[in-house]
């Protein structure tokens, strides 16, 4: 373990996007790749729900689709973006005539983390990921209406206190890799909660958003 902490930093130093956006869809792919063997259901073969309220049980196949998917959208996007905020509160976000490690600035940066970026970035995953289901607009913006709140009141349940460590203890460069390593965790229990997104007469499956921290 060691030895691969140790590889991961030279490539970190060398490679900083590349690296960051290879591990990031990998672990986005690793939380998908969990979430559908778990709860295994696709859509349109999972259950679907009639208007007598009976439900049918489908034969369940896994979809390398929907984990590519997830790697993509973790690695050309999420790794970018996120890298960039985790610098953007590190050095920018803080008090005037406070130590950038004093608790004031800590709870500063929790508070813009939590209160700004994550009511963003949810929405902003759900529309990423509709794009690449190759759903309508309409179709983005019931998830988001349907999901938005509930995910977010979650997300403020698990990642508050998270963070707070991630930003007192881990070094700012390792920071999105432990976001995305907590994620797996995070993003299979959010598919277990949120297993379906009602649209219409059907459920779409909810992929896992991203760790809006």
């Amino acid at each position: 373990m060691t030895r691969i902490l140790d590889l991961y930093k030279l490539a970190l130093k060398k490679h900083p996007k590349t690296t960051n956006a290879v591990t990031t869809g990998a672990l986005f792919g690793a939380g998908d790749v969990s979430a559908q063997f778990l709860f295994p259901y696709t859509e349109h073969k999972g259950t679907i729900e009639s208007k007598e309220n009976h439900k049918r049980k489908v034969a369940w196949k896994y979809d390398f689709s929907r984990t590519a998917r997830a790697i993509v959208y973790g690695s050309l996007i999420f790794s970018f973006v996120g890298d960039r905020w985790y610098k953007f509160l590190n050095y920018k976000v803080k008090l005037p005539n406070k130590p950038s490690n004093h608790y004031t600035n800590l709870l500063c940066r929790v508070g813009v983390d939590q209160l700004g970026f994550a009511p963003i970035s949810l929405p902003f995953y759900f529309m990423c990921m509709s794009a690449m289901e190759g759903k309508s607009f309409d179709d983005a913006k019931i998830k988001v209406k349907t999901q938005w709140w509930n995910t977010l009141v979650t997300n403020w349940c698990v990642w508050p206190l998270f963070q707070a460590v991630n930003f007192s203890l881990i070094p700012v460069q390792h920071r999105l890799l432990a976001v995305n390593t907590i994620s797996i965790f995070w993003n299979t229990f959010l598919s277990f909660k949120n297993s379906y997104i009602p649209v219409e007469k059907e459920r779409y499956p909810v992929y896992y958003p991203p760790v809006a921290e």
